[in-house]
């Protein structure tokens, strides 16, 4: 189990509760040694005295804080604790705003929050309960390791998350750091028309266990076959930009393709279905037959179907159909929610129970 690497207590209004923060996130890049070149000798930093040389010890280091040409103000370590007393163990939400309100370039690092103890479980849930329903995130500042950090706390389905912020002038103003903002804007006509129909042919629920480190993949290769004696074989170059002038081909082309991914994608499923169906026996064969069948009699939208038959289906298939059929708060739905949803919609179309409109997403 992990230990919490900052513990205090979250304060809102009159309310308090201690917890503790843990890392969020892990690095997984490969990570090699300095070695001089033709030996086996690892290089390492040493902290030396730039005039004597010499190696010094970490006990005898201080912090100084240039004022002029090699005048210092010296500050001890425990000097910077001590002018943070008690905020350095408190999280104060001095305000609350809506998520969608903080632009994505402010967010930095997440943690997990989670109570000091049964005790406390009650008032962490009421404030966890309190931002999810409400959809706000509470700002507050945090003192972590001889830094302030301006922080956004928010709820997810199980706990309280997080996250710390760049402060305001720690975001770079894309007027002064670009040499051209770009200042043409697409027109409606058939080129917005087929980007939006590629953006919707290319949409799907975000899943992040789809996507890899695909370079540091290719690293662990580099290594194996290295230690191998084996040949490496290059990346591909990157493509050549778009011609203005093939924009609608290159669109449609993008547009088919995507396409045809996604009909392969289906075919494959379709024979796996078919092979499982083939392994269950004669129950198994009723069962994949009336299956079948209820498939054929399906509309286009696919329908609904019994839990058992829901559970066969991918996150993304569970979620076209929750689409289809327009069930509210899909997009933030785990694959159990989804599943759930679909079930519950799926028992108000039986005959006599009217089905209940939705309209969110």
């Amino acid at each position: 189990m992990a230990r919490a690497m900052w513990t205090g207590v979250i304060t809102f209004g009159l309310v308090s509760v201690p917890v503790g923060l843990y890392t969020a996130t892990e690095d997984h890049t490969v990570h090699f040694h300095q070695l001089q070149r033709g030996t086996s000798d690892r290089i390492r930093n040493r902290r030396v005295n730039e005039r004597t040389g010499e190696e010094v010890s970490a006990g005898d280091i201080v912090k100084g804080f240039e004022v002029g040409e090699g005048e210092y103000v010296l500050v001890e370590p425990d000097e910077l604790d001590e002018i943070a007393p008690g905020r350095s163990r408190t999280i104060e939400i001095s305000d609350f705003v809506d998520l969608d309100e903080v632009e994505p370039v402010y967010f930095a690092r997440t943690y997990y929050v989670a109570p000091r103890g049964e005790q406390y479980q009650k008032v962490y849930e009421l404030l966890r309960a309190a931002l999810a329903e409400s959809g706000k995130v509470g700002i507050a500042t945090l003192v972590m390791r001889g830094r302030q950090y301006l922080t956004a706390l928010r709820a997810e389905e199980e706990l309280l998350v997080l996250q710390t912020l760049h402060w305001a002038d720690e975001v770079r103003d894309p007027g002064r750091e670009l040499p051209e903002l770009p200042s043409a804007r697409a027109e409606r006509g058939k080129e917005l028309d087929m980007a939006l129909r590629l953006v919707d042919a290319l949409s799907g629920p975000w899943e992040p266990s789809r996507y890899h480190d695909t370079y540091q993949e290719k690293v662990r290769e580099l290594v194996r076959a290295k230690a191998e004696g084996q040949e490496i074989t290059p990346a591909e170059q990157a493509p050549p930009a778009t011609d203005v002038m093939d924009l609608m081909e290159v669109l449609q082309g993008s547009i088919d393709r995507a396409r045809g991914t996604a009909k392969e994608g289906g075919g494959k499923a379709g024979k796996a279905g078919k092979a499982g169906g083939g392994k269950g026996g004669k129950a198994g064969r009723e069962g994949g037959g009336k299956a079948g069948a209820a498939s054929k009699k399906a509309p286009k939208s696919e329908g609904v179907a019994a839990e058992s038959e829901l559970r066969k289906l991918s996150k993304a298939e569970l979620y076209r159909r929750a689409t289809d059929l327009n069930v509210a708060g899909r997009s933030k739905m785990s694959r159990e929610r989804l599943i759930d949803a679909l079930a519950r919609t799926g028992r108000a179309e039986r005959p006599g129970r009217p089905r209940k409109k939705t309209v969110a997403a």
